[in-house]
């Protein structure tokens, strides 16, 4: 396409949101800005926002999806906390995220959508467009749905299918807005309506009608431009969490020459994990979808012990069902990898929406002193990451491991550093292939510094054994009800998750003034918010340290020497207070609890304030 001789204003960073019905395409154009916005080059981060309804009340608040994104010419580390531009597509769009937006940001309206039954549906009494509600912003009134129908009168298509076209026209429009290509956006509607050519011509035609209404409209007297962040050099790609979780598990398949099976029932937000493994085949990769969460998790553990690195995958209702067999796990000591993509609860709760609230489920929630380890990603790309650690773990420790993502880190999106395969290290499974007891094999004997048992595959001859539920004699593995010997094994148990802590880097502080009496102390998807608060306080004069958990069980060695090290310890969750109570019941730490359960991530302006307020305090 293209450009125009307008005026090109630079800018450092943009935070757009698209909201509409659920049924207008907000996501999938929030994804193909996020793409295009990826190939420049800028650092970005995303906040998808659906509803939970697959269809809710068309026009009515319920039915509100939005897709919010972040993107600069330098490194950030959240999606935003306010949008600088709204492209609300219907009443109920603008009247869901008014409250969000600052005095003078850029409203692009849907006139078309504004009428007297849909003004009603969200209790409007007045046309916000008239009233005088929206006096404060800059409201770029736009007929999109009219236009683009106008601009579909040629093809052979019908005037519903035309009016769907609208997200293309409005991304089109933003595209030109913001200076992203179109290339790929036109690559995608190719092979997206590759069998519907009358559809695909309609929809790369809206799309760029929209932009040359941006050329040619005189209510943009000028277009922005964000520049590519300055980044390392390699290989990136836009990646979500899911698929990079997905991604970390193959990774660690491959590494440790294990066939990877994954037993899952499709839940949300973690169902992607199980899409994207299913596309693998070509790794070794099994997919089982289960008919319920209970025979997803017993076809994983069934795999473990068949030599398999055993993954099940589920959001908080699932890790209720799969507790009784992650105690099974514990007990017969075998790798299994559990995946909890976290949402807001209780009970079905809110599927669509982001929580940290398992913490405690997944340390304690089960019967019996059944430990477990818990690894938790900070980050989307992170997520490869976590996943990665969490497999070296089980293997090596002979383990369930608990991986904790949740519903942002799921969805939300940033650029991704693709590693370099043969950069990662490898991870031994260490099968016994022989006996280790005077001719016997004793599936119970341990390494002495992992404390791990060994793993032997059904079939090795000679190293036929039996393993369950019941408690075992130490080193024969034998039944045993002896009260001394359950002791034993439970503090066995216990030592052995404990000695991971050995294997894993410490706690790090991020301190630049080293002056800090304040620490923020954060687990998970709170990374990001934590961090750019900090930023934020260090802007404004003050000093503030940051320090973030990757695993929570068991705690990094130095954990106590780090907490102990500031006067105040101020830790924010997605949750009434888990880490905190740990925290203050392991390391007697009178830890501040700021917490939040509104299924959406903190924003950086919340939690600068509270920051800036504990230091005032001292």
């Amino acid at each position: 396409m293209s450009t125009d001789a307008k005026a090109v204003v630079p800018l450092g960073h943009v935070v757009i949101r698209f909201a509409g019905d659920s049924g207008d395409g907000m996501q999938l154009t929030g994804d193909r800005f996020t793409s295009e916005t990826a190939g420049l080059g800028n650092d970005l981060s995303t906040l998808p926002d659906f509803p939970a309804e697959i269809r809710a009340p068309a026009g009515t608040l319920p039915g509100v999806s939005a897709f919010q994104l972040h993107f600069a010419d330098h490194d950030i580390m959240t999606p935003g906390d306010r949008p600088d531009v709204l492209v609300a597509m219907n009443p109920a769009a603008l009247k869901a995220n008014l409250k969000d937006l600052r005095a003078g940001c850029t409203l692009i309206v849907n006139t078309d959508e504004f009428t007297k039954r849909n003004l009603e549906k969200v209790d409007y009494a007045s046309n916000p467009l008239e009233d005088g509600t929206l006096d404060s912003y800059d409201v770029q009134a736009i007929g999109l749905t009219s236009m683009t129908v106008e601009a579909l009168s040629g093809f052979d298509i019908t005037k519903k299918d035309a009016e769907r076209a609208k997200n293309m026209f409005a991304l089109g429009l933003l595209c030109w807005l913001y200076s992203r290509p179109t290339q790929g956006t036109i690559d995608f509607l190719k092979a997206k309506f590759a069998k519907k050519p009358e559809i695909l011509a309609a929809n790369i035609a809206a799309f760029e009608a929209g932009w040359s209404f941006g050329e040619t409209t005189e209510s943009f007297a000028v277009r922005y431009e964000v520049k590519p962040a300055p980044m390392r050099a390699g290989l990136y790609r836009n990646i979500t969490g899911n698929p990079a979780l997905a991604y970390g598990l193959i990774a660690a398949s491959q590494q440790s020459g294990l066939p990877l099976f994954l037993g899952s029932y499709p839940i949300t937000p973690a169902s992607d994990i199980l899409h994207e493994l299913s596309k693998h085949k070509n790794f070794g990769v099994v997919t089982f979808q289960a008919e319920d969460e209970i025979a997803g998790i017993g076809a994983a553990l069934g795999a473990a012990y068949g030599g398999a690195l055993g993954v099940t995958t589920t959001s908080g209702p699932g890790i209720a069902l799969k507790s009784e067999t992650i105690g099974l796990a514990v007990s017969l000591e075998l790798p299994l990898i559990v995946v909890d993509v976290q949402r807001g609860g209780p009970s079905t709760g809110l599927p669509t929406k982001t929580e940290q609230a398992d913490l405690l489920q997944a340390m304690f929630g089960r019967n019996g002193e059944a430990p477990v380890p818990i690894v938790a990603p900070r980050s989307p790309g992170d997520c490869f990451d976590a996943a990665f650690e969490a497999a070296r773990i089980a293997i090596t420790y002979r383990t369930p491991v608990l991986l904790l993502s949740d519903g942002y880190l799921a969805n939300g999106s940033e650029p991704w550093a693709v590693p370099d395969a043969a950069s990662l290290p490898a991870i031994d499974p260490g099968f016994a292939t022989e006996p280790n007891h005077d001719g016997e094999f004793w599936p119970y004997l341990r390494d002495s510094e992992t404390l791990a048992r060994p793993w032997a595959v059904p079939g090795t001859p000679g190293l036929e054994h039996r393993i369950g539920g019941l408690e075992k004699a130490d080193g024969s593995g034998n039944i045993s009800y002896d009260p001394d010997n359950h002791d034993h094994m439970v503090r066995l148990r216990q030592a052995k998750v404990e000695a991971i802590a050995r294997s894993i880097g410490p706690l790090e502080v991020d301190d630049p003034s080293g002056e800090a009496r304040v620490l923020v102390l954060g687990w998970g998807s709170t990374y990001g918010p934590i961090g750019a608060a900090c930023r934020a306080v260090r802007a404004e004069g003050g000093n503030v340290a940051q320090a973030h958990l990757r695993h929570l069980n068991p705690f990094p060695a130095n954990t106590a020497e780090v907490l102990r090290a500031y006067d105040r310890v101020i830790i924010p969750e997605m949750n009434l207070g888990q880490l905190a109570l740990l925290i203050r019941g392991r390391f007697l730490v009178d830890a501040i609890s700021y917490n939040q359960v509104r299924g959406m991530p903190f924003t950086s302006e919340e939690l600068a304030s509270t920051i800036t307020d504990v230091i005032e305090s001292l």
